[in-house]
C-alpha cells in the first residue's frame, strides 16, 4: 500500500479503523461545512442557497427551461416547482409556457430577481473572498484540479494524466 494513503489498523486479524480521516469523509465534512456557512451568509441577506442557485443559473443564462434547470442544480423537477413558485409569488421570476410545447416551461427573472441577483453577489464575493483566506493562487489551483479528479473519479471516469507529467496533485 503506498506510504500516502491511510493505513487500517489490524485487531486480531481484521482490518480496524483508518489511522487517518478517510478523504471522501473529510470531504463530505467540509462541503457540508461550507454549505451551512454559505446559506447562513444567504439567510442573513434574505435569501437561501437554493434562491441564489437558481437566480445565478437562471442569470447565467444557459438553463432557461425548468427541467434543465432542475438537471442543472441536481434537484427534481417537483423540488424545483416549490422553490420557483415562492420566487415567482415573491415576484423574482417569471414562467411562460412555450408555445410550440406547453408542457415546457422557460423560467426567467424579473427587474426585481436581477436586483436580488446583485445584492447577492457582493455577499457570495465576499465569502468566497473570506473562504479562501490563506490559500495561495497556486494551492486553489491544485485544489481545483484535484476536486476535478476526484469527481472524475466518483463518476468512474479516471483522468489521465497530460504527457506524463506529474503534479504536485499527482503525487
Amino acid at each position: 500500500m503506498p506510504a500516502d494513503r491511510p493505513q487500517h489498523r489490524s485487531v486480531v486479524g481484521r482490518p480496524g479503523p483508518p489511522d487517518a480521516e478517510p478523504t471522501g469523509r473529510l470531504l463530505a465534512a467540509t462541503v457540508k461545512a461550507v454549505t451551512r456557512a454559505f446559506d447562513s451568509v444567504m439567510v442573513a441577506h434574505g435569501g437561501s442557497l437554493t434562491t441564489w442557485q437558481v437566480l445565478l443559473s437562471v442569470k447565467a443564462g444557459g438553463h432557461g427551461k425548468q427541467r434543465e434547470l432542475a438537471r442543472a442544480l441536481g434537484i427534481e423537477d417537483a423540488t424545483l416547482t416549490h422553490h420557483l413558485n415562492r420566487m415567482e409569488t415573491a415576484g423574482l421570476v417569471t414562467r411562460r409556457r412555450d408555445p410550440d410545447n406547453r408542457r415546457i416551461q422557460h423560467v426567467e427573472l424579473t427587474d426585481d430577481g436581477d436586483r436580488l441577483f446583485h445584492h447577492f453577489l457582493e455577499h457570495v464575493i465576499d465569502f468566497d473572498r473570506r473562504l479562501r483566506t490563506g490559500v495561495t493562487s497556486d494551492e486553489e489551483q491544485a485544489l481545483r484540479q484535484l476536486l476535478d479528479r476526484l469527481r472524475l473519479n466518483v463518476a468512474g471516469q479516471p483522468a489521465t494524466r497530460r504527457s506524463g507529467a506529474s503534479s504536485s496533485v499527482d503525487r
